[in-house]
């Protein structure tokens, strides 16, 4: 059986390299693309040969063409899109612009993603954007992670109809927050907004599951891994929410 090709955009993130380490042992290969060549060549000495560094701009257009010239010659079975978003405060003092930014890294960014390996896309190929929690629980301490990925939603959904018809199918993964860098700094807006110690305040954070737990790299690997079975035409379309049990609505 001749090797195939997943892409990673992301992977020197928080997700993006536990992503990158299961789909290689699924047996693929993978192209890890990031904005900082000196990370990508980390990432790359820690993954091995199969692992091959793109380094790009996911919020340019040119990432189109540099993704494309960076796939090895043979079918692409997956795509991951799993960039982060900066944290731009609450919806009160957030900068109006930085929503936009958010909406571009996020659905332009997926688009720009697809359009490169799109000539490599084979019957079952998987286009997988991450979104989050926030997409679908409004916080008003989390602005661009709430517009960013609410508007990713729509965009898997188009993406599945779009490509449907070639038998691909596109989805979303949506994790609760996770014990990051970046949820940190949520939940210290979060604190300075009540008034509370950052400790506390990232432990009702916590506490907003119902098993009591954040989200893990891991389990969002495992989740996306899962998508490459055939059997996972059933959830053409659709978001797997691994929220630990935080959504409260039907």
């Amino acid at each position: 059986m001749s090797r195939e090709t997943a892409v990673v955009v992301g992977v020197t993130g928080a997700f993006g390299e536990v992503i990158a380490k299961r789909l290689l042992w699924r047996g693929l290969d993978v192209v890890g693309v990031a904005r900082d060549a000196a990370k990508l060549e980390e990432v790359a000495g820690r993954l091995g040969q199969e692992f091959i560094p793109c380094a790009a701009d996911i919020g340019d257009d040119g990432a189109i063409a540099a993704i494309a010239s960076a796939l090895p010659d043979q079918a692409v079975a997956m795509v991951v899109h799993s960039v982060g978003l900066p944290v731009a405060g609450g919806i009160l003092v957030a900068e109006p612009g930085a929503l936009a930014a958010a909406t571009n890294l996020k659905c332009g960014g997926f688009v720009r993603l697809v359009r490169a390996v799109d000539t490599r896309l084979r019957d079952k190929s998987r286009l997988v954007a991450i979104g989050g929690h926030y997409g679908f629980e409004p916080s008003p301490y989390a602005a661009t992670a709430g517009v960013g990925n609410a508007a990713l939603a729509n965009l898997v959904r188009q993406m599945s109809w779009a490509y449907g018809p070639r038998k691909i199918t596109a989805h979303l993964v949506a994790p609760g927050p996770a014990d990051t860098d970046r949820l940190r700094k949520v939940a210290a807006a979060r604190a300075e907004r009540a008034g509370k110690p950052l400790d506390e305040e990232y432990e009702n954070m916590r506490a907003d599951s119902a098993i009591g737990a954040f989200t893990t790299p891991d389990q969002v690997a495992w989740a996306i891994a899962m998508l490459l079975d055939p059997e996972a035409d059933a959830l053409a379309g659709s978001t797997m929410g691994l929220d630990s049990g935080r959504r409260h609505g039907i």
